[in-house]
């Protein structure tokens, strides 16, 4: 008799725990949060300077760009990563739901800066975010619109090379601390200054470059001004913040760097999400879709066109070719 009650009751709790597992299940894989986000984040003036923050040129006067992605862990946790307007891509370790004030919330550490953990509260309404973030005592708004998917349904085709290096640098905005300059035909920046912002628009292309960085120096190229191909003098690392990579989201196969001092290439294809990239005849990223924004990024408006933007603001960096070939379909 005992045992068969043993039995009944043991019985009854798996069942309550199946029940419950499903039932969370259920739930969160539903959950509308789960998804891509492009964010604008909002700061006033005081703000910028308080937390020593500089404002590109041509980023958008409505605020920062960010990047917030959620996926589901298990039966019933959110997980995600998190870009702001600096740094790289940063794990969520778990994003709560308080069903009481209908808002979802996540904590975490700072990367670059001697700050408090960063806090951030937000709601889900009609698609689309709205909530802020605690960062060092700043209340700083950000909305989120969902990320778009840049899915192509035919293949490019491509129209007339274009050369970004003139004489005049007329195909380029200039920045007020800006120490790019043309020499004998070489586009070089000797030391640390502005970032270059092509005046073209570009949606789909191929780049073709020629470069070349002295020891311990560090660049970028950003692809549509919102996905930063890394340059770094990388001692041979062969990671998602290396040379070859788009930073802090995809790391090259192989680190197929030259010896600091020395001309390299690189030979880029962006169609969409999708990149290729091709370092010194040796390709180290095939086909790769680029999951959202990077640090730095001029913009979080993933679906529209974008420029081409050199990083200017790390170290020295010259360019001895500069072709984009964009699609013209």
């Amino acid at each position: 008799m005992m045992k068969d009650l043993k039995r009944a009751l043991l019985l009854a709790v798996c069942t309550v725990m199946a029940f419950s597992t499903l039932s969370a299940q259920r739930v969160e894989s539903d959950s509308e949060l789960i998804g891509k986000w492009d964010l604008t984040i909002t700061m006033e003036q005081d703000q910028l300077k308080k937390l020593g923050i500089f404002r590109h040129g041509l980023m958008s006067s409505k605020g920062f760009p960010g990047w917030l992605q959620v996926k589901l862990s298990g039966f019933s946790t959110l997980v995600g990563y998190y870009v702001g307007y600096e740094g790289s891509a940063r794990p969520i370790a778990e994003i709560h739901y308080d069903e009481a004030k209908d808002k979802y919330h996540f904590t975490i550490p700072p990367q670059w800066m001697d700050i408090d953990d960063i806090y951030f509260e937000f709601s889900l309404k009609d698609d689309k975010l709205s909530g802020y973030k605690m960062l060092d005592g700043n209340k700083l708004k950000f909305t989120g619109v969902r990320a778009p998917s840049l899915t192509r349904a035919e293949p490019p085709v491509w129209g007339t090379p274009i050369n970004l290096l003139t004489e005049n640098m007329d195909r380029w905005i200039i920045p007020e601390n800006n120490q790019f300059k043309m020499v004998d035909g070489i586009m070089m920046n000797a030391k640390k200054g502005g970032n270059l912002i092509s005046t073209q628009k570009f949606d789909d292309f191929k780049l073709s470059i020629e470069f070349r960085y002295p020891e311990g120096s560090n660049s970028g190229i950003y692809l549509r001004g919102r996905h930063e191909l890394q340059i770094e003098d990388s001692k041979g690392r062969a990671d998602d913040v290396s040379i070859g990579g788009i930073y802090g989201f995809i790391a090259p196969t192989v680190n197929a760097a030259k010896k600091p001092g020395e001309w390299q290439t690189y030979e880029v294809t962006l169609v969409g999400r999708h990149v290729t990239v091709v370092l010194n005849g040796v390709e180290v990223i095939s086909n790769r879709p680029i999951p959202g924004i990077t640090g730095g990024s001029l913009d979080s408006n993933e679906g529209e066109p974008g420029p081409i933007m050199i990083q200017g603001d790390h170290g020295p960096i010259d360019f001895r070719k500069f072709v984009v070939t964009p699609a013209v379909n």
